[in-house]
């Protein structure tokens, strides 16, 4: 169980006994100073949801305890039944999606954007995991463990606050392989790096010359995105188009690192200066961002919430935040409690519609296999 204080975890540490909450577009100089865990969604960077839905959260944890992680205790995850996740957009769906986005690009209005569809299944926590009369909450710490063990991840991460400890809640639990930013000291001052995937397949050899074109055209925007925050001239490609290696798949990732600008670190306006400069994370928006948020305001019909934002720690002056993809949320909705995982692709005028489906299966193969009971 994860208790009824919060728990979170990430990059080797653990934290315990949540006591604040804070809203970080609204003051973003609370990072400055302590350790905080941070959960953003991607509409907090996007101006509202699908249609005309709400404005996404941005919020950041501390908590009293913070360590490093030790050996996980011993628990079991009871997930949903494996037949019991439906999408958000069913495949004929997303594939209009596709040849919606393929549309927009022969008119020149974007050049990429990244269509996403959310898997969701009910799922009610054990009685009593917060607390003795308390609403159940499944146990993010077992889905956690079992994702470690399955899934290992180097930007996995972890926060679950219940709606007992008085403060907002939270619960995710995310198997990112994908830096969105870190920040942490360099030669001549602070030095800002981030890692944008683009390019899935199953083995190297699947990879294409539109998954490269892709990752290239991806980086640049990731460039520009730094330059808002970097000093003239520091701003540099240190490795493109890399193969990774993950579970059941492989990526190609690039890396993107500049030294941050005096007047940002000086002033305490470091994060609001980030997050307007760089959010949501452009590998899961497109390219040009604004043009490519649009169109995903217009195609998705749901929320992404926590999936393709941000999650992460800060902690005096330093930063490792992954984008929140491989990611599970839960929320309980009034019937009792919701899972659910996010999975989509990155569209170009050179997408296959059918293709692009399938990768968007691949993504979600595995983790999902993981968090769930058998039929």
């Amino acid at each position: 169980m994860t208790g009824d204080t919060g728990w979170a975890s990430f990059a080797g540490r653990v934290a315990t006994d949540a006591v604040e909450c804070i809203d970080v577009l609204a003051e973003p100089e609370r990072l400055a100073t302590g350790t905080w865990f941070v959960v953003a969604d991607f509409e907090a960077g996007s101006g509202t949801g699908p249609g005309t839905g709400p404005r996404g959260q941005a919020r950041a944890w501390r908590f009293a305890q913070v360590h490093d992680a030790g050996a996980s205790p011993a628990t079991t995850w009871h997930g949903p039944s494996s037949d019991a996740w439906t999408s958000s957009m069913d495949q004929a769906a997303y594939e209009a999606a596709v040849e919606r986005v393929r549309a927009h690009v022969r008119d020149g209005d974007v050049y990429q954007a990244n269509i996403c569809r959310v898997l969701s299944a009910p799922l009610a926590g054990p009685a009593g995991a917060v607390g003795p009369g308390a609403p159940a909450e499944p146990d993010a710490r077992a889905l956690a463990a079992k994702l470690a063990a399955g899934n290992p991840a180097p930007h996995a991460a972890a926060v679950h606050v219940p709606a007992t400890t008085g403060l907002d809640p939270v619960w995710v639990v995310s198997a990112s392989p994908e830096l969105y930013l870190s920040v942490g000291p360099g030669a001549a001052g602070p030095v800002v790096e981030s890692g944008p995937i683009k390019g899935t397949a199953r083995t190297p050899d699947g990879l294409t010359e539109k998954d490269r074109a892709e990752n290239v055209m991806i980086t640049d925007l990731v460039r520009n995105d730094l330059q808002t925050v970097c000093r003239p001239g520091t701003v540099e490609v240190t490795s493109l188009l890399a193969v990774e290696e993950h579970p059941g798949l492989v990526h190609l990732v690039s890396r993107v690192r500049g030294a941050l600008s005096d007047d940002v670190v000086r002033s305490g306006e470091l994060w609001r200066r980030l997050l307007a400069g760089t959010f949501p994370p452009g590998s899961v928006s497109g390219a040009p961002k604004s043009s490519a948020l649009r169109i995903i305001r217009e195609l998705e019909p749901v929320p992404r919430g926590p999936y393709c934002g941000a999650v992460g720690w800060v902690a005096d002056g330093e930063a490792s935040l992954a984008v929140g993809i491989r990611t599970f949320w839960w929320a309980d909705d009034g019937t009792g409690g919701v899972l659910r995982f996010g999975t989509g692709a990155g569209i170009t005028w050179g997408s296959d519609p059918t293709a692009e489906w399938h990768e968007t299966e691949l993504k979600a193969e595995r983790l999902v296999s993981l968090a769930s009971e058998p039929r």
